[in-house]
């Protein structure tokens, strides 16, 4: 199991470092058929994972120059702010509803990047 973590791990911080985001897309499906969480445990645990490897992927961006800290930083603050009230709510939403919303979020999201 251990081999498996680390390949998951390594995916989802390769697509993360590549796309600017999207490692949870990733690490999700992978942790996802060991089936020994439960829903909410296996997004919370996602969560976990990615946000130390945005941070390091974030670190190499602005190491390489690759984003400017004064264009970044109002996005930030309501980041942080959404980051803090969808962990509040995460627990008063149904899974069902979450995927459902997820899903249309990856599909518009898709569409947009295509055209």
């Amino acid at each position: 199991m251990k081999g498996i973590a680390r390949i998951a791990g390594g995916a989802a911080g390769l697509a993360n470092g590549l796309f600017g985001g999207g490692g949870g897309m990733v690490f999700l499906p992978i942790l996802s058929r060991g089936g020994t969480l439960s829903q909410r445990k296996l997004y919370a645990t996602c969560v976990g994972v990615i946000f130390p490897v945005c941070l390091v992927s974030a670190a190499v961006y602005v190491w390489r120059g690759g984003v400017s800290l004064t264009e970044a930083l109002p996005y930030l603050a309501g980041g942080l702010l959404g980051g803090f009230l969808g962990g509040k709510l995460y627990g008063k939403i149904s899974t069902k509803f979450l995927k459902w919303l997820f899903a249309a979020f990856l599909f518009y999201a898709g569409v947009k990047y295509l055209l």
